[in-house]
């Protein structure tokens, strides 16, 4: 019965690990060894912070840059595509 526990624990924590969060307020901290990202709503205060080394923290910072590059040239394709020629 206790490995049953242990068990539904350890779903219940990664399901909720999983659980998705909207922000549209972010902080930015930093010392010599990390940074520290906080994640937020602007009525309803931080949700989630997020420590990172300042080598992964540059690691985000690329995948985010290149991904919103692949938003933007796909957001143009999509809107040139949609445009009703003159």
């Amino acid at each position: 019965m206790a490995s049953e526990e242990s068990k539904h624990r350890q779903s219940a924590k990664s399901a909720s690990a999983k659980e998705g969060r909207y922000a549209n307020f972010f902080q930015i901290g930093h010392n010599p060894f990390e940074f520290l990202i906080e994640f937020g709503q602007q009525d309803g205060g931080i949700h989630t912070r997020i420590y990172v080394s300042p080598q992964y923290a540059r690691v985000l910072s690329d995948l985010l840059l290149q991904t919103l590059r692949q938003y933007e040239s796909e957001s143009q394709l999509k809107q040139r595509m949609e445009k009703p020629p003159n």
